[in-house]
């Protein structure tokens, strides 16, 4: 999760339609993504529609033909209050230069179920590994190789 400052957030409105949108991210606890935004942008608004969401996380400075890495995640993301905004806050500060008084945007956080890793170097060409994520454990699911 170290390799980008930036994740993709896929939402559904209430309407099934789909969006996207890239967005500078930190995590706290297991795999949680944190990140700040406007409750008026769509994904916010879509958010409050349907939980649902998806991201993928992964150095966008990789090469073709060479060992790539990243993560993709299924589950729920919504705004966040209380301790799980100032956990969010903390880890937002900690990796970038977050000010409250300038960016007074809410906080929001993602909570995966589902985890697909890709890692080329440790686990192979084409290789991807599916896990359910509870709480802060991962329970491995399948390996399917693609080479």
């Amino acid at each position: 999760m170290n390799a980008a400052p930036l994740c993709a957030l896929a939402t559904v409105s209430a309407n099934g339609r789909p969006h996207i949108n890239h967005m500078y991210f930190a995590w706290s606890g297991a795999f949680e993504v944190v990140w700040i935004s406007d409750p008026d942008s769509r994904h916010s608004r879509n958010l409050l529609a349907k939980s649902a969401a998806a991201v993928t996380i992964y150095d966008s400075h990789q090469t073709w033909g060479r060992p790539d890495r990243g993560l993709q995640l299924v589950g729920t993301a919504g705004a966040v209050s209380g301790r799980a905004a100032e956990r969010a806050a903390r880890a937002y500060s900690a990796r970038f230069p977050y000010d409250p008084a300038a960016d007074p945007y809410p906080f929001y956080r993602f909570r995966p179920r589902e985890l697909k890793l890709f890692y080329e170097r440790i686990l192979g060409a084409g290789t991807l590994v599916s896990a359910k994520v509870t709480g802060d454990t991962l329970r491995w699911e399948r390996t399917e190789i693609f080479a």
